[in-house]
């Protein structure tokens, strides 16, 4: 007879426990365990015949005899999705679309529609009806005569009008809304998102079908569900912008056929999304050099070079303690410079609040944007503004000293591109651009002598 054991399993990662428990041991989240009841079977002895014939019929193939496509991508009209994806989204792969509620992730997909209108499109909608989906698509003035929509979530529903449709590519809308009838657990679920897109990849690898789920993000900007699917699907995209702000990023976390943390730049606006061809004009479009605190770096998103404008403001703090605020970079890194200032370039911070912003609502992590951060702070405290319009380009080390950064030509040629004929750069080899005058600086000390 099989025996029944009552166990406590988490709902966010499936740690289980013999006892129920408030918070969980692995993952750290309250309220998750839900007791389930497990029923283990008595294992029968097999004998040689049952071991030899309880194996696949498929047998294993030598790696030369396998035959490749080289990777048969089918371009989306999208130059900028292009751009992410690296030339096209390939047949038969899995793809994963991560993004905050309202950032554009479902206006991307009825736009790829548009673009391609030829291409037949399974949209399968578990959070709008189709009459919603309608309205948006008239928005943004498409007809989708090639595009179906599919609003049942049942996962074998899902993979039963794929198989019949054949399309070129299938949305799964989102993820966390489909669900299997042969699991009890809620839609959403750990167990209801891994069991879905393990059949979903088996229908994009044998059938050929290219899949594109949409999924949730939790509070700390992770994708909801298992750590298990990013590691399922062939690329994983994240959809990143500010509500406030009208651009939006695509980046590329993970990419099995194409580089990883390429970008791509669209523009949000009342009839959909627009791709922008030159970031660098979009973040540069308010720039004003007669402030002080205001200085231009160049940073690299992926293989693309961006012109950013980098804002300080020092003023005397009215606290204890004074404040540092940093917007769109490390506020610990910060820290770190405004240290490196006042130990090796002889400016003090005591008494003084420091608010430091990237503008545009732009989040850079590139170290060649410290020098740009320096000079900026540098301009603020003296009150004197950076007169000459150059780019700040260069990592700062802990002993003042400025490092060398990867793409420095590209990044020259980007500032030439946007009529800024200066660049102030570590020392290092000269680039063949003619027409830029490019000032090397060694140390943080000598920033002063660029403000002339």
């Amino acid at each position: 007879m099989p025996r029944e054991k009552r166990v406590f399993v988490c709902n966010n990662c499936e740690y289980s426990s013999p006892k129920w428990l408030g918070v969980c041991p692995s993952c750290n989240e309250w309220h998750t365990f839900e007791e389930k009841i497990e029923v283990k079977k008595q294992k029968k002895k097999k004998n040689k015949a049952d071991i030899s014939r309880s194996g696949d019929d498929d047998d294993a193939v030598l790696l030369s005899s396998v035959t490749s496509d080289e990777h048969d991508r089918l371009p989306t009209g999208i130059n900028e999705l292009d751009r992410v994806l690296g030339g096209g989204i390939v047949k038969g792969s899995f793809l994963l679309l991560g993004g905050d509620p309202g950032i554009g992730k479902s206006t991307l997909m009825l736009q790829l529609s548009k673009m391609q209108p030829d291409w037949p499109i399974l949209y399968v909608a578990g959070e709008e009806s189709p009459s919603q989906i309608k309205q948006r698509a008239a928005r943004l003035q498409m007809k989708g005569e090639h595009l179906y929509i599919y609003s049942n979530s049942n996962i074998d529903s899902v993979i039963a009008q794929a198989r019949k449709i054949k399309p070129a590519l299938l949305v799964i809308d989102s993820i966390q809304t489909v669900y299997s009838s042969n699991l009890t657990s809620l839609p959403g679920s750990v167990q209801q998102v891994r069991e879905c897109s393990a059949m979903l990849q088996q229908l994009a690898k044998k059938e050929g079908i290219t899949t594109l789920m949409i999924g949730h993000v939790t509070k700390q900007g992770d994708i909801a569900g298992p750590r298990i699917l990013e590691h399922m699907v062939d690329t994983v995209l994240h959809f990143e912008g500010n509500q406030s702000q009208f651009h939006r990023l695509l980046r590329s976390v993970k990419n099995r056929f194409g580089p990883a943390q390429e970008v791509g730049v669209f523009e949000m606006k009342q009839d959909g999304l627009f791709e922008v061809s030159n970031p660098s004009e979009l973040f540069l479009s308010d720039l004003d050099t007669t402030v002080s605190g205001n200085c231009i770096t160049c940073i690299m998103e992926g293989s693309r070079p961006i012109l950013v404008e980098v804002q300080a403001l020092v003023t005397a703090s009215s606290y204890s303690t004074p404040q540092r605020t940093a917007n769109g970079f490390d506020q610990r890194r910060l820290s770190l410079l405004i240290a490196v200032l006042e130990k090796r370039g002889g400016i003090s911070f005591v008494g003084q609040d420091v608010y430091l912003n990237i503008a545009g609502g732009l989040k850079i992590s590139d170290p060649a944007a410290d020098l740009a951060v320096v000079a900026a702070l540098s301009s603020s405290v003296k009150d004197q503004p950076i007169q000459k319009r150059a780019v700040f380009v260069g990592e700062v080390g802990l002993g003042g000293e400025i490092r060398s950064v990867r793409y420095r030509d590209q990044r020259i040629r980007e500032a030439k591109k946007m009529g800024i004929k200066t660049v102030v750069a570590p020392p290092g080899q000269l680039s063949d651009d003619a027409g830029i005058d490019l000032i090397e600086r060694t140390y943080i000390s000598q920033i002063d002598k660029t403000k002339t």
